[in-house]
């Protein structure tokens, strides 16, 4: 599994694979018997030495390869270009709006098939030479193949992955008010996300290489591309990308049907868009008690516990969770029940109890609060010119409250992080210990794995000075990032180079857990703390220190994924290589651009307050991160989670999470024929809200719904519709909808036109009282005083 990125920067838990932004749509359905939730080590695989180990990717890869295609043509560069820089500008687009729709490498995975197959039928063979050069380059280099359309999704997956980095500069301009220098603000966007590949450089050889490092979250683009139909309960991928389609009397191409729903998708959102924005998030439980805030609080699906609250947009079904028809059915219901326990039994009863003062803060939410229940006055508490906490004034003020939500919510991320770790050692430990002896060994052996052998036979290996090339560049720029430009970001240059220590550290035991089971372990958490306690008072310094030793670590994997699958598809080391540098450069870019040009060209950005009735432009995920540096960075770990805060018992959070999983454990053991328990996944749902608070309980139950119907009902009915359309009709609804909400804002959004002035105009569930406190004598703005 992988990190989730549902949480935009405050929380993002390790989570077994539900897809993100990094991975939508891509990592769910593994290959085999994945109800097991680990693998195992084939017992034949003496008998197969000339192939590979590990019987899945015996299953999925074949053994076959033809050199002679042609891999980095004009083909690749333009599509895989143009995918990059679209899906980067979109999902950054979106991610300031209400509801963050962010589009998957799949997306384009499907799309660019036709494209590219029609540019190889029409353009004309004709060499075209590069001037003051001795190059040339063919337009049409013959029939588009499958290298081409792997290379062209890898430059997907990095417009795709998203550019964390970024929250710190929206936070930067639009919550904290303050100057930063471009440049430096540029410097922070491509070194975090180019670190990583130094570290990628130092363990391909044994995170890539090996067989027994099989990724097999990577199987499924493989199987994607391939067309192999896999033996397993969840995985049914009959897409056949590169196998000719003949429409049967009656019934339509996968083609025909992605374009008449993308109309009709386009067409729709028209509605909850731009003339009725509140469909997506309709809380009748609100509309039938006006006057009440606690009947508020438990039926308003954004700001309370969504009772009855659902949504008519397929960006509230998507926007935050990814796309449900990307969830097999067993994690849509381990999310829900872990989502359950939370929401409609831990928050009410401590809510309704009052502990630490609940009732002085709204039920459901991620800002800050003082002890009278006001949000949290920051600007009182930080030094104007040096940007820190000035503690004198902080005591004389208040400490700072959390939502009792909010609070759980962080005691769950540390409970996540340990139950992980259990997790692993408990279902995966002895196959990972094994898998590790095998990969030494095979390293001693150069490899015996046929594809290794392929690939070292018809290919050039990457030069390990390209990887240290670009690591010294990214450091050195990092050092000038943190140290120049007046300091701005805070970090200091010793903890710019203990995060990438930490980074360094974690990337090889990190890998080799997710490159066996599927599951990445977080740093957030970790770095989080240390530079909290280390450096306290510093918003940006914290979230700085985290982007550099979390991100680092998060991108060295996935470049290191991308390869093994550019590994299984026979792509050239040195192509892949380059276009994962490029896309990283440009995607990178594209999301500072577009930051950049939204934050200064949209008034009141990320300021709900005072935008205009209607704008979507709330930022729901940067105003979380932003909470967060003040919770970390601030004030700090030290006075948020000792006898010297509010929540001192927190902690207990990271004892409860690593004994956790030991129940389930034992369970499996004890009954091994039960196979619903082996369904049960501790991490998962304890990390289940980790999408929350940027996502609201509408959007879990929406999404949950949805799934609901596709994966479980469809899926065992309709097994065969559900085979050939599910994903094409999951790829067609977010684009309809993100290329529509572009142009809406490009036509009318941007010149203040959100739509007639009328009930349904907000972007709310009107609720208003939902936000409000239950405690007496509690003031707030809009809500009564009890």
């Amino acid at each position: 599994m992988v990190v989730s990125d549902h949480l935009l920067g405050a929380l993002d838990y390790p989570l077994p694979l539900p897809p993100s932004k990094h991975n939508q749509g891509e990592m769910r359905n593994l290959p085999g018997d994945y109800e097991k939730h680990h693998f195992e080590i084939d017992k034949a695989e003496d008998e197969e030495v000339n192939d590979n180990p590990i019987e899945e990717v015996r299953l999925t890869v074949p053994i076959t390869d033809d050199p002679t295609q042609a891999v980095l043509t004009i083909r690749t560069w333009v599509l895989g270009l143009a995918a990059c820089i679209l899906l980067s500008f979109v999902n950054q687009f979106f991610q300031y709006r209400s509801n963050q729709l962010s589009i998957g490498s799949v997306t384009i995975q499907i799309l660019v098939l036709p494209v590219g197959k029609f540019m190889a039928a029409k353009l004309p063979k004709k060499q075209v030479s590069t001037p003051f050069t001795k190059w040339s380059f063919s337009l049409n280099p013959g029939p588009f193949n499958m290298k081409e359309h792997v290379l062209i999704t890898i430059f997907a997956n990095c417009g795709a992955g998203g550019v964390y980095a970024v929250y710190i500069i929206t936070i930067t301009k639009a919550f904290y008010h303050r100057g930063l220098h471009p440049v430096a603000a540029m410097l922070l966007a491509q070194t975090t996300q180019l670190l990583g590949y130094g570290w990628a450089g130092m363990f391909r050889t044994i995170l890539v290489d090996s067989p027994y490092m099989w990724w097999p979250a990577t199987l499924v683009q493989v199987s994607l591309f391939r067309h192999v139909l896999l033996r397993s309960l969840y995985i049914f991928l009959p897409l056949a990308l590169h196998e000719k389609e003949k429409r049967k009397k009656g019934e339509r191409t996968r083609l025909q049907f992605f374009a008449i729903v993308f109309v009709a998708s386009f067409a729709y959102y028209i509605v909850p868009g731009h003339f009725f924005p509140s469909l997506s998030a309709l809380s009748f439980v609100c509309w039938i008690w006006k006057r009440s805030i606690t009947a508020q609080q438990i039926g308003a699906g954004l700001n309370g516990l969504g009772i009855g609250s659902f949504g008519l947009d397929w960006a509230t079904v998507a926007s935050f969770l990814g796309t449900p028809l990307a969830y097999p059915f067993f994690a849509i219901a381990n999310t829900m029940v872990g989502f359950i326990l939370v929401m409609y039994v831990l928050v009410p009863i401590a809510y309704w109890s009052n502990f630490r003062e609940a009732k002085r803060f709204p039920i459901f939410t991620s800002h800050t609060f003082d002890e009278d229940g006001q949000i949290f006055n920051i600007t009182r508490v930080l030094n104007e010119k040096t940007f820190d906490l000035n503690l004198v004034e902080y005591e004389n003020y208040s400490k700072l409250y959390l939502s009792i939500f909010f609070a759980f919510l962080y005691g769950l991320s540390f409970a996540s992080l340990t139950a992980t770790l259990t997790h692993v050692a408990l279902f995966d430990g002895k196959n990972i210990i094994k898998m590790w002896k095998k990969t030494t060994t095979a390293v001693k052996d150069e490899f015996s794995d046929v594809h290794t052998r392929i690939m070292k036979k018809n290919y050039a290996v990457v030069p390990q000075w390209w990887f240290t090339v670009i690591l010294v560049i990214s450091l050195a720029l990092s050092l000038l990032a943190v140290e120049g430009f007046d300091r701005q970001l805070q970090l200091p240059w010793w903890g710019l180079l203990l995060a990438c220590f930490i980074a360094l550290v974690f990337t090889l035991p990190v890998g080799v857990v997710q490159a066996t089971t599927n599951m990445q372990i977080g740093l957030n958490v970790i770095t989080e703390l240390v530079i909290g306690y280390m450096y306290p008072g510093k918003p940006l310094a914290n979230v700085a220190f985290k982007t550099y030793g979390y991100i680092s670590m998060t991108q060295a994997l996935s470049f290191l994924g991308d390869f093994k699958m550019g590994h299984y598809m026979k792509i050239p080391p040195k192509s892949m290589f380059i276009v994962q540098l490029v896309g990283t450069v440009v995607s990178s870019t594209v999301y500072f651009g577009t930051a950049w040009w939204l934050l200064s060209s949209v008034e009141n950005i990320c300021n709900p307050d005072l935008l205009p009735d209607g704008s979507p432009w709330t930022c729901p995920g940067s105003d979380v991160f932003y909470n967060a540096s003040i919770i970390w960075g601030v004030v700090g770990p030290l006075r948020m989670f000792t006898d010297k805060g509010v929540y001192p018992e927190q902690n207990w959070w990271f004892l409860v999470g690593f004994l956790a999983p030991v129940p389930m454990w034992f369970l499996q053991r004890k009954f091994p024929e039960k196979k619903w328990i082996k369904l049960i996944h501790v991490p998962l749902i304890l990390s289940a809200s980790s999408a929350m608070p940027s996502a609201k309980t509408v959007h879990y139950w929406s999404w949950a719904f949805v799934g609901f119907i596709f994966n479980y009902i469809i899926y065992r009915r309709y097994k065969r519709w559900w085979a050939k359309h599910t994903y094409i009709l999951s790829a067609a609804l977010d684009a309809g909808v993100a290329f529509l909400g572009v142009i809406l804002y490009f036509t009318l959004q941007s010149k203040d036109i959100y739509g007639p002035a009328w009930w349904g105009a907000d972007v709310s569930d009107h609720c208003p009282l939902a936000k409000c406190p239950t405690a007496p004598g509690i003031k707030v703005k809009g809500c009564p005083v009890l």
